[in-house]
């Protein structure tokens, strides 16, 4: 009798796996890599952190802390919770390790890797979720501010992405918001709101703008918003923001009743959307944090960042029907006939793969006809083909794919012909 597994990827979690695992990869990486350009230095955070970090860190009246978060007790009872969003875990290590203190302002931090989500899945909606995301802590300035929106603007069209757009709006800062925050009350607090939202009305009035029912949205249509009501400070940043923006050549459209879903944001804050992701239209986003690292015990530095979703970078992609991925799987395929051919075959891989080319090898004494299956599958620029008679007059055929075309090259010159004919 034959035995089937019964296991499964837990309910949520999104398996990659050749050869769609390529465009994961080359999503991450070249999201990473616009990073880069920008002098981001990798940081590498723990799966999972203290309860209270997110607690603190997040806000207790956002729906990620109170309805979404993986959380668990070790076996002393302290609580942990995997981690749900990146800005406090890179905060908290850098208020722990000193980088705030090096005297290099502003600290440039990226970082990519799964978060937890514990809510309905759906397509575009996981609950581990891939990310990528930069952090610039510790300095005040518009151009920042600009600079980390165009990361992300150029990583998405260096992937070939050019089907959203950027909504970008002010959330105001400390001169501003508690008016503000006073003015939304009053209006909220006028309206029939159900308990548990009038309850949020109390703790962070402007979560109820960004509450998704259509009862409530169309109770909060007329709501004041926060762009009408900036301090003179407040709105002279927004203002260059835009400007350095414009300048940039990166466009966008002023959203006044954006309100992201973390209770850190201050003044920038920012989307990515992409309308034809349906519901789950977000691909990224983010905005400043001016009083997190003061909130989470260190100095009352500021910051901004984003956090890009690689998994709907990736359903973006496809809905445009574009791939940023290289479909080939190796650069050259070998295919040894005869047991001598494979021995030296083995080394020839061995030896090209040293020079930074990959290869991938025909295995289990496949045919001539089924290993040039392979090599057509695989991708390859060039396949090998390497007989017992070849050894004997020291020479190695190299085929051209795209062509056809075949010949006969000397063993000790392989190497430098298939760089050359590889442009490297």
């Amino acid at each position: 009798m034959t035995k089937t597994s019964s296991f499964s990827a837990p309910k949520g979690v999104p398996d990659y796996v050749p050869p769609g695992s390529a465009e994961f990869v080359a999503v991450r990486d070249g999201l990473v890599h616009a990073a880069r350009l920008a002098g981001y230095g990798h940081i590498e955070l723990p799966i999972f952190e203290l309860t209270a970090l997110f607690a603190r860190g997040v806000g207790e009246s956002t729906d990620v802390v109170s309805k979404e978060m993986w959380t668990f007790a070790d076996r002393k009872g302290e609580s942990f919770t995997l981690r749900p969003e990146g800005t406090a875990g890179v905060m908290r290590a850098v208020i722990e390790h000193g980088l705030d203190k090096s005297g290099q302002l502003p600290i440039k931090l990226c970082y990519a890797g799964p978060f937890f989500r514990y809510e309905r899945p759906q397509a575009g909606r996981y609950r581990q979720l891939q990310q990528v995301g930069i952090e610039a802590i510790g300095v005040d300035d518009p151009a920042l501010d600009a600079e980390v929106i165009a990361v992300a603007d150029a990583g998405f069209r260096a992937l070939g992405l050019d089907g959203f757009r950027l909504e970008i709006t002010s959330l105001g800062d400390e001169t501003c918001r508690p008016q503000y925050r006073e003015l939304l009350q009053q209006f909220l607090f006028d309206l029939p709101l159900d308990e548990e939202t009038r309850r949020r009305a109390e703790i962070n009035p402007l979560r109820v703008l960004d509450d998704k029912r259509p009862e409530v949205r169309e109770l909060t249509a007329d709501a004041p918003l926060m762009i009408d009501h900036l301090s003179e400070s407040a709105k002279a940043h927004f203002e260059q923001v835009l400007a350095h923006l414009d300048a940039l050549g990166v466009p966008y459209v002023v959203n006044p009743r954006m309100v992201r879903g973390l209770d850190y944001y201050t003044k920038t804050t920012f989307e990515f959307v992409h309308d034809q992701l349906g519901a789950q239209s977000g691909i990224g986003g983010g905005g400043r944090y001016d009083g997190l690292m003061a909130e989470l015990g260190g100095q009352p530095l500021s910051g901004i960042g984003f956090g890009i979703g690689v998994d709907r970078t990736v359903l973006a992609l496809a809905a445009e029907g574009k791939s940023a991925a290289d479909p080939a799987r190796c650069q050259v395929y070998g295919v040894a006939l005869g047991d001598a051919a494979k021995a030296r075959m083995v080394t020839l891989a061995g030896e090209l793969r040293g020079a930074g080319i990959s290869v991938d090898l025909a295995y289990g004494g496949r045919g001539m006809k089924g290993a040039m299956k392979g090599a057509d599958r695989s991708g390859a620029k060039f396949t090998l083909v390497l007989g017992d008679r070849d050894l004997e007059t020291n020479e190695i055929g190299v085929k051209e794919m795209a062509t056809g075309d075949q010949r006969q090259v000397p063993l000790g010159e392989v190497v430098g012909v298939l760089r050359a004919g590889l442009g490297r």
